[in-house]
């Protein structure tokens, strides 16, 4: 696990192998990492050929925050026999192990062959109209963390980074989806009203703490990306009522069955186009 620390291409490649022999499977078609109160999506994509706690392969850290698993899945999806890996083991870039270490599932979905990423997450509503428990498809981002996963002179495109053809599936699944602009802060503090009125103003309709940096990666991995929020609470000064993480978790709870059924339904559409040449 130490001998590759410092290529994080390398040690994603040791993570993808360590998940093959250990899982039996040797190839994974899509990845989605379960971000709070989507962790029961899992359940419904089909049957789990392997699980294990994420730290027994080379790379992956515990959860530090509460409604995270910390287990890696390989599930065969139900309807199109592709294989998913399903990371449940997200490093946030405020636990302060670097940004390699918070991409680090990503790479290894794509060291393991997954063509699509699938990234959720929980976050603050800047739109009233997005009570808690509303699914946002992310249409966009802003990556306001001061930090990237690339290295050098890497320039990657973004224009599409959330590739609108999977969108598109997600919108034929549940029609009512609205779209948005996810920006991501470095946390662990909630946005303060100011920051909430500063995102509104650049674009951003959704604020939190992830996906964005995992994003990048996964386009410089060449994947395709599907970003789906969760509206865990309306952002600070939005509704002027404090924030809490016990809020998060309670929106999440109360929201599962519906973004479950949609993220699974949304996941089986998407294995199916690509066995039959489609956008995935």
């Amino acid at each position: 696990m130490t001998s590759h620390a410092t290529d994080p291409y390398q040690l994603a490649r040791d993570a993808a192998a360590a998940i093959a022999e250990a899982s039996g499977v040797a190839s994974h078609d899509l990845a989605l990492v379960l971000g709070s109160g989507w962790s029961g999506a899992a359940d419904l994509l089909g049957e789990t050929v392997w699980q294990a706690d994420a730290t027994s392969i080379p790379g992956f850290r515990p959860p530090a925050v509460a409604g995270h698993v910390g287990t890696l899945r390989s599930i065969r999806i139900e309807g199109s026999g592709a294989s998913a890996l399903v990371l449940g083991a997200r490093t946030h870039f405020y636990e302060g192990a670097g940004v390699q270490a918070v991409v680090h599932g990503v790479r290894t979905a794509a060291a393991t062959g997954a063509r699509t990423m699938v990234l959720t997450n929980g976050c603050g509503g800047i739109d009233p109209s997005w009570t808690p428990g509303t699914p946002v498809l992310i249409r966009d981002q802003i990556n306001f963390t001061g930090a990237t996963p690339l290295v050098g002179a890497n320039f990657v495109d973004l224009t599409d980074l959330y590739t609108p053809a999977l969108r598109q599936i997600a919108h034929e699944v549940d029609p009512s989806l609205d779209e948005g602009v996810y920006m991501q802060f470095s946390g662990p503090t909630y946005e303060t009203p100011a920051e909430v009125q500063m995102a509104k103003a650049v674009g951003a309709h959704l604020v939190g703490m992830s996906t964005a940096l995992e994003a990048i990666a996964a386009r410089e991995a060449g994947m395709d990306v599907l970003g789906i929020s969760l509206v865990t609470n309306l952002a600070a000064g939005i509704s002027g009522d404090a924030l809490s993480h016990e809020e998060v978790l309670e929106a999440g709870r109360e929201a599962g069955p519906r973004i479950s059924r949609l993220l699974a339904e949304t996941v089986r559409r998407i294995t199916a186009g690509a066995a039959d040449g489609g956008a995935a």
